[in-house]
């Protein structure tokens, strides 16, 4: 028996999925904070209390090195517009992200996209993957639905191998033992 594309996509989503909360469930709040090297892109709470991501509209040379809060914040920020795309609802701006925190409340934000995109993924039919793509390419670029997803879990597996490889270098440089 064939796989539907829906099926294969999400096979795909799960397995990443399994390899990240192996991470979640062993990130510490200070693993999020962590600033592996000097230039480093975080997320910084401001003097209102608000975590403010660092940013910069185009690209820097060279690249920050992101921490595990500015990666989660940025799978939220990218995941958070896709599913709005994919419900037909007005997609945030990126300022309007709102990361809440080191440690359990990251993981449960986190978890929640999860959930949400599981509920996008199981409602997609053949012809919703067939449908055009509103996000993250631009309109007339030939991509659809089934692209998108395929997308999200390309995007999704690139950062979970990032924030488990900045934990794992905390872990080694600080002489920790691994759980």
């Amino acid at each position: 028996m064939t796989a539907s594309r829906r099926d294969l996509l999400r096979f795909q989503f799960d397995l990443t999925w399994s390899l990240f909360e192996y991470h979640l469930e062993r990130l510490t709040p200070a693993d999020f904070l962590w600033e592996p090297a000097a230039h480093c892109w975080t997320v910084r709470c401001d003097d209102a209390g608000a975590w403010v991501p660092d940013w910069a509209d185009s690209e820097p040379d060279p690249v920050p090195v992101p921490t595990v809060a500015w990666l989660s914040w940025h799978i939220g920020w990218w995941w958070g517009v896709t599913a709005d795309h994919a419900r037909g609802r007005t997609p945030r701006e990126r300022t309007e992200i709102v990361w809440p925190g080191a440690g359990e409340p990251a993981v449960e934000w986190l978890r929640g996209m999860h959930a949400e995109w599981l509920s996008v993924l199981e409602g997609f039919t053949e012809a919703d993957l067939d449908a055009p793509a509103p996000f993250p390419w631009p309109g007339g670029s030939g991509r659809t639905m089934a692209d998108t997803a395929g997308w999200v879990n390309a995007e999704l597996m690139k950062n979970v191998a990032e924030i488990g490889q900045l934990r794992l270098l905390r872990i080694a440089s600080a002489g920790a033992r691994q759980e």
